[in-house]
């Protein structure tokens, strides 16, 4: 950040980072706005789910009260996120868990899923097309773009489906479900995430690929790998130091742009292979008509996709400050 903030220069930097500041808290009070009125307009509440169909009206009058949910609308939302600005999402009325606290419990399994998720689709879209790009047009890159298109076209639980009936049922390399915690056994925890990291690896991968393949085929043609050919540098040398990094702005604004792809990738491979993560939490939140927990759920999803791609923004001054001051304006 210190270079980006250098790079950016005196008289333009504060400006810059405070501009690109306003338009994330623009961003993130519009969330919060939506994300209240898409569940407050949803049939039903949290009343239904918490009584049943006999409940008097006395029972529902007094639960009404109790929850809030007898004052006026633009109230519940300005306490609501009076609350949320303090970091309290609300009590689930159903298991009487603290929204906040379940998500911490939950989030170290999401972001280690989706970890190991990105380094496995960076470790076959690295190589696999800066290889295609360089052999743009032949054999290697027609065959690779091929098959990164037919594993794109396959939905994410088809994709886990398959890998656990060969890894996990067939080979029995890996467990089909269930989740063992980093702190206690790292081993076994990243055996327990393989099968659903490359799951969700394996639809991020192609994506990463074609646009790492394109990007290269594009630079090699620049004047200045030209020059550095005539330099007698090799092949290896010109991919490595001279083509990969201009060729990697877009990936990284993919990478960040597709936090989202992957959390709600996430949310079907969590359920998928009985992973705790924030995503099942989602799942059953949805199914048990948890509002105040599918609310904050919610809340908390947006907000990490917008820093992601705040984080995204300052990525680019690390490879070049240049662009890192286009995009801080």
């Amino acid at each position: 950040m210190k270079r980006f903030i250098k790079a950016a220069g005196t008289g333009n930097a504060v400006p810059a980072l405070a501009r690109r500041a306003g338009h994330v808290l623009l961003v993130v009070a519009l969330l919060s706005v939506a994300t209240f009125l898409m569940l407050e307009l949803l049939p039903g509440n949290v009343i239904d789910a918490m009584l049943s169909d006999n409940a008097r009206p006395e029972e529902i009058a007094r639960l009404q009260r109790e929850l809030g949910l007898d004052q006026p609308m633009h109230l519940r939302f300005l306490g609501w996120l009076g609350n949320a600005l303090q970091g309290d999402l609300g009590t689930s009325p159903l298991s009487g868990e603290a929204v906040s606290q379940a998500i911490a419990h939950r989030l170290p399994v999401s972001i280690q899923l989706m970890l190991l998720a990105q380094l496995i689709a960076l470790a076959l879209a690295l190589p696999l097309g800066i290889w295609a790009g360089y052999r743009a047009g032949g054999t290697a890159d027609r065959a690779i773009s091929s098959a990164a298109f037919g594993v794109l076209a396959v939905p994410h639980f088809v994709l886990g489906l398959l890998l656990i009936l060969l890894f996990a049922i067939w080979l029995r390399w890996f467990p089909a479900t269930g989740y063992v915690p980093f702190a206690s056994d790292p081993l076994a925890s990243l055996r327990s995430l393989a099968l659903p990291a490359l799951t969700l690896a394996l639809v991020e991968a192609p994506i990463y690929l074609r646009l790492l393949r394109s990007d290269i085929a594009s630079t090699l043609r620049e004047e200045f790998i030209t020059v550095a050919r005539a330099k007698g540098l090799s092949d290896l040398q010109i991919l490595v130091r001279h083509a990969l990094r201009p060729s990697s702005f877009s990936l990284i604004t993919v990478m960040g742009i597709n936090v989202g792809h992957l959390i709600g990738g996430a949310v079907i491979i969590e359920t998928l292979f009985a992973l705790p993560g924030v995503g099942r939490l989602l799942i059953e939140a949805i199914t048990k008509r948890d509002f105040v927990t599918l609310q904050g759920v919610v809340l908390f999803i947006g907000v990490a996709f917008v820093l992601v791609n705040l984080a995204v923004d300052a990525a680019y001054a690390l490879l070049d400050p240049r662009v890192g001051e286009r995009h801080a304006r």
